[in-house]
Order: C-alpha cells, then sequence, then structure tokens
C-alpha cells in the first residue's frame, strides 16, 4: 500500500469532513481549523521530544529490522529527511512568515486560518511515516503504525486536514523526484575473473552462503542511481588505483605491494605461519570493532552517524527546524556519497580484490583470515569490491557537513555503535574529521580494506559534502 492511499482512507463520516474541508479550501483559499483535528490535541509525552530526532530513530529501527545494504539505507534517509525538511519549511513558511534557508524541493504556504493543535509536530511526523511507509511498507507497515500510535495516541488512518494542505503534496513530491531513479536496476553483476579482480570471498575454512557467487554482489550498479545532489556518481571520482589502467599493471607496481603488505599486518584475525606477527594495537582493534556494524541487525553505517548528529544536535540545543535542516544535509550528502562510493567499486576499471583475496590468491599466505568476523566467529568480508571504502566515505561526507554546518570541525563530543562485538559501546573524539578519520582506517584494522580504500574515500565523502552544502538548502 502506497503511502498515498494509506492516509486516505477514513471512515464515511471522516471522508465526509474531508470533502467539506476541500470544498471550502477550493472555494474561498482557506479554511477553519475542523473537530478531527482536535483529537491530536494532547500528545503523548516521550524521552525523545523532537520530532525530527524521533523519526530518525524510527528509521534507524526499521534498518535494524529490515537488514540490506547501507546505500539503500542512505537513500531511505535522504528522503524522509529532505522530505520532513520541506514540510517544517512549509510549516515555518505559513505559521511564521518566512524561511532561513531554501527548500530542498518546494516548500508550500499551505491554507489556514488557525494553526491546529501540535501542528509542527503534525506535519513532520505524518510526513515521515508515510515516506516510510512507502519505503518499507511491505515489511514494516505493522511497526510502522505502531510507532505513529505511539507519537500521537491515534491511528495513522484518521482524518487529519494537513493531508490535504500540506502533507501529501511533500509525500508525492518526493516520490516523483524519486520515481525510477535506479534504485531497482536488476543487472547482474558479472565479474572480470582476473588476479586483482573482485570476486566472492567464501573459502571452505571461512564459509559465507550469502557471498558465493558473482551475482551476490550488493548492490553493484547503485553507481548509476540518480544522485540528490551530484551531478552523477563520477563526479568526484578519484584517480587511484584505477590509474594504473589494468590489473597487471596494478599487481605489478611497488605501491599495490606496499598497500597489501600494511593491511596484512595490522588487519590480521591472528598469527600464522606466514604471517608470524600482527601489528594492531589494542585501541586499534577496539576502534575496528566500534565502527564495524557491518552486519544485519545494526543501524549499518549510515545509521551510526545519524545517531552521531542527533548527539551532537542535542548537546548544542537545536531546535525543530534547524535539527531539519541539519538531518537532511547530512542524509542527502550520506545518500550521494553512497552513490558515488558504488560508481567507484563497480563502475571504473578495477573492481578490487578484497584483501583476503589479495593475500590468499596471491600466494602470500593461505591461512590468513581478516579481523571480521560473525558472532558465531566465522570471518567474512562484505560482498563488493574494496576501492574504495563506503565507511570512509560515509564517514567524510557526515564529516564534512558537520563542520560546514556548525563552522567549527574541532567540537568534541562523544560516538555510540550498535556493533553487538564491539569490546566498548562509546568513544570520545575531539572533531568530526577525527571521527571520520578513525572510521576510514578501522576497515585496515579489520582487514577488510587496503589504505588507498580509506583515503580515497575520505577525500570522495570530503567533496561530495561541500557540493551538497553549497548547492543545497542554502541559507537565504
Amino acid at each position: 500500500m502506497s503511502a498515498r492511499t494509506r492516509t486516505v482512507r477514513p471512515h464515511t463520516g471522516m471522508w465526509r469532513r474531508a470533502l467539506s474541508a476541500a470544498m471550502v479550501l477550493a472555494a474561498t483559499g482557506s479554511v477553519l481549523t475542523v473537530a478531527p483535528q482536535t483529537a491530536q490535541a494532547a500528545l503523548p509525552q516521550h524521552a525523545i521530544a523532537d520530532p525530527v530526532h524521533y523519526w530518525n530513530d524510527v528509521l534507524l529501527q526499521v534498518v535494524r529490522r529490515e537488514g540490506g545494504g547501507p546505500g539503500p539505507m542512505a537513500r531511505a534517509a535522504a528522503m524522509m529527511n529532505a522530505a520532513i525538511y520541506d514540510a517544517e519549511s512549509s510549516y515555518q513558511l505559513k505559521w511564521k512568515g518566512k524561511i532561513a534557508s531554501e527548500p530542498y524541493i518546494y516548500a508550500h504556504k499551505y491554507d489556514g486560518w488557525i494553526e491546529g493543535p501540535a501542528e509542527e509536530e503534525r506535519v513532520i511526523g505524518r510526513t515521515a511515516y508515510n515516506i516510510l511507509l512507502g519505503l518499507y511498507g511491505e515489511n514494516q507497515a505493522h511497526f510502522l503504525d505502531e510507532k505513529f500510535r505511539e507519537r500521537f495516541g491515534t491511528e495513522p488512518t484518521e482524518f487529519d486536514l494537513l493531508d490535504l494542505t500540506v502533507v501529501n503534496r511533500m509525500v508525492t513530491q518526493m516520490e516523483d523526484a524519486r520515481d525510477g531513479d535506479g534504485s531497482d536496476n536488476p543487472q547482474v553483476y558479472v565479474g572480470d575473473d582476473k588476479p586483482g579482480a573482485w570476486r566472492p570471498t567464501s573459502y571452505p575454512d571461512m564459509p559465507d552462503p550469502s557471498c558465493e557467487s558473482d551475482s551476490q554482489a550488493v548492490t553493484p550498479f547503485w553507481g548509476r542511481m540518480k544522485p540528490f545532489a551530484l551531478t552523477s556518481g563520477s563526479q568526484f571520482r578519484p584517480a587511484t588505483p584505477g590509474l594504473y589502467g589494468t590489473y597487471e599493471k596494478l599487481l605489478a607496481s611497488d605501491a599495490y605491494k606496499a598497500q597489501v603488505e600494511a593491511v596484512r599486518s595490522f588487519g590480521a584475525d591472528r598469527p600464522t605461519a606466514r604471517t608470524p606477527v600482527v601489528n594492531r594495537t589494542p585501541d586499534q582493534e577496539a576502534a575496528a570493532w566500534f565502527w564495524a556494524n557491518d552486519l544485519d541487525g545494526t543501524y549499518k553505517p549510515p545509521g551510526q552517524l545519524l545517531q552521531a548528529t542527533r548527539d551532537v544536535a542535542q548537546a548544542r540545543g537545536l531546535n525543530t527546524y534547524d535539527n531539519a535542516r541539519l538531518f537532511a544535509l547530512v542524509s542527502i550528502a550520506m545518500a550521494d556519497a553512497g552513490i558515488a562510493v558504488r560508481d567507484v567499486k563497480f563502475l571504473t576499471p578495477i573492481d578490487l580484490w578484497r584483501p583476503v583475496s589479495a593475500i590468499r590468491e596471491g600466494g602470500l599466505d593461505p591461512e590468513w583470515k581478516p579481523l571480521l568476523k560473525t558472532p558465531e566467529g566465522v570471518n567474512v568480508n562484505p560482498c563488493f569490491p574494496a576501492w574504495a571504502s563506503g565507511h570512509a566515505t560515509f564517514a567524510a561526507a557526515w564529516a564534512g557537513v558537520m563542520k560546514r554546518y556548525f563552522g567549527s570541525d574541532g567540537i568534541a563530543f562523544d560516538m555510540t555503535t550498535d556493533e553487538p562485538q564491539s569490546p566498548v559501546k562509546t568513544r570520545h573524539f575531539t572533531s568530526f574529521s577525527a571521527a571520520a578519520t578513525e572510521n576510514a582506517y578501522s576497515r585496515v584494522w579489520l582487514g577488510v580494506h587496503f589504505p588507498w580504500d580509506a583515503e580515497d574515500g575520505l577525500a570522495l565523502g570530503d567533496k561530495v559534502a561541500a557540493h551538497v552544502f553549497t548547492t543545497k538548502l542554502r541559507e537565504l
């Protein structure tokens, strides 16, 4: 069931009142506050006060329930938060007379004589609910209904005049903007089948049923998707290691050999006969697990950064309008970062194999395993090419927006993790860039990335952030 049909199925009496209100709206250009709005007057009290934070928390819970790759999760966050921002901008334009920054698509100065009870909360919540229902309703409709009732104390299908005056417009314009964006590309990946090229990483001594064939590569053509702010996924494509042109030249280079040795030493699960020393420090190992969030059941890398956005925003006392803009900027940047990094991974001349393949199939150490493993102790790898790092790109896009939004990189804050295997649940950082850098290099310490995956991901993500911040939701 689509978001647009879900909110306009009240019982007959409510539908008649809705039709009457619509007729008044058409005839006079304004409406009186009608009785169904009063059902929303007394909202339940919640620990999460701000509606922007509440619905982002709902999104993270949905992601934990759904699983899947980080790209779709980032796309969902961008759709929801950009729609929330336009809805909040519409509310500000209507009742405060102005907006401080430009909308993502369009802010609608909707009709009405008197501001309804909890109207800002309802505009945001009903928009967020319907975007999430459109994205996840097939599996998560009951859960989303539950979260709506928890927030409002009413059913999402009950009539609310705001659906007619503003909410449906906000939902429709976002869904129309993303319709046919390429997110459902059914193409199946076929590998290059050469030394150096990515291949599935299931081995007899580390079986991974989710990565046994090329066709299981996760979102291989996400890089072709229509971005939210970039001109294309390849707009900021980095040069290395694609500058080598061929796998043969890449594998023969001294730079590549140094990359392999670095991850072989720092990312090994444990010493082996051919790799007798693991150089990773205890703090690096703790950081590796802190940033992981690879497995289903966690809020994935973008979710960890959205949680950090909320923590920083709360600490700095942002109001709802400022939160809406910040979360929209962060989410748009991460969505485009996910597109850009998938372009690098799959659509460049080099679809680089994972370190485990380089070390084992390169003849260096047939027993080598990465630190990354399931809670059951089976070593695994993400099922897509190594270069560039998605964690690094997401993190740099997030940090790039945060430091530009707050006008400083040097803001201290704490971050948390969803990773069940992390020995620590909180880490402290003195800047956004410091957090992004640790996130990037944690992938080397986890044994699933080369150092240049981290470096190029950081550079790529910051370029995405700069573009988003200077072209979208600009201050007026």
